[in-house]
């Protein structure tokens, strides 16, 4: 049982569950480029275009350097930063009242801990490359 946990399979499939989002989100973007802007919009940033861009290339660029291998704790640490960022900028559930307080909160905490899942694929992939 744990040679199957630990081999290569399990592994490459856990770290495509943990970008799942990023890609469906990037994907989901990039084919409804006018959603992707009026969500931007919506939280107020701008230039919406030019920001929807990068955050598809940021989203399908990172997950694929994390799915690869190739730099994948540069993804691992572009994601966790981006997700740490989205999180403050989207789910501010301290200006809420019941009952989204709750759900935002739960997911603020939730991204959190993508947050840091993120940053244990870099700090693991970076252990690896040192001798």
């Amino acid at each position: 049982m744990v040679r199957v946990f630990t081999s290569p399979a399990v592994r490459w499939l856990a770290l495509l569950l943990l970008c799942a989002a990023y890609l469906q989100g990037g994907l989901q973007k990039a084919f409804d480029f006018p959603g992707a802007i009026a969500e931007i919009n919506h939280f107020g940033l701008a230039p919406a275009a030019p920001m929807a861009v990068g955050i598809v290339v940021l989203e399908l660029g990172a997950s694929a350097l994390v799915l690869s291998g190739r730099l994948r704790w540069l993804g691992a640490l572009a994601l966790s930063v981006f997700t740490l960022a989205a999180t403050f900028i989207a789910l501010r559930f301290w200006t809420m009242a019941p009952p989204e307080r709750f759900m935002a909160a739960n997911a603020f905490f939730e991204h959190l801990g993508l947050t840091g899942a993120f940053l244990l694929v870099a700090w693991h992939d970076l252990n690896q490359s040192t001798p």
